[in-house]
């Protein structure tokens, strides 16, 4: 289990499959709201004060997602108070843990983020020899996101895109819906030939 601050009231947790085994969870019971589940919520919690001094001290929303190999990443931001809607989101308090995700396919369309355009130029370049993937580019919130359609990529590929994709960006839990609601679309379908045909690759 690995803890990592990244803002005053938020925590981004990553979970191995290897520590659900350990805490005899099955990688389909995460979803669940049941007894073990709650336990290793309080254990992150513990580990996220111990590592980086968050403390949970009223609601918190939660947002989790997995990873093919690598496991869980959970993301926990402490909120002022009970909002009116969280969406994609759950709200917990000390009696009652639900874990929200777009979908716990691990194999379905995914979302990276990237803090400038010269990242995602890098990573474009990484995959220009994998024929027939595209990708849709928004930007939002002053970052790039660089979102797969489930169909672009096939299973047996999908340990070595995130590979490439993790070297220059981060996976996100932003999803599509918020990014075409939100966000400014700048290439649909088509980002990774696009970038690749109109930014060489800087030496």
């Amino acid at each position: 289990m690995r803890v990592e601050r990244i803002a005053d009231n938020k925590v981004r947790i990553f979970i191995t499959y290897d520590d659900l085994d350990e805490r005899g969870i099955e990688r389909d019971e995460i979803w669940q709201n049941g007894r073990k589940v709650q336990e290793l919520f309080w254990d992150m919690m513990e580990h996220a004060y111990l590592e980086v001094g968050f403390e949970v001290g009223g609601p918190v929303a939660v947002e989790a997602f997995t990873m093919p190999t690598e496991g869980v990443v959970v993301v926990v931001t402490r909120l002022p108070g009970l909002p009116n809607s969280v969406e994609r989101e759950a709200v917990l308090d000390e009696e009652e843990l639900e874990l929200d995700t777009e979908t716990p396919d691990p194999f379905g369309a995914f979302t990276f983020v990237f803090q400038d355009l010269e990242d995602v130029i890098r990573a474009a370049h990484s995959l220009a020899q994998y024929e027939g993937v595209g990708g849709t580019l928004y930007h939002y919130r002053g970052r790039y996101h660089l979102f797969f359609d489930e169909e672009e990529i096939g299973e047996e590929m999908y340990d070595t895109f995130w590979s490439i994709l993790h070297e220059y960006g981060e996976l996100s839990s932003t999803t599509k819906a918020m990014l075409d609601e939100y966000g400014k679309r700048v290439m649909d379908g088509n980002a990774i030939p696009t970038i690749i045909a109109h930014f060489p690759l800087q030496k």
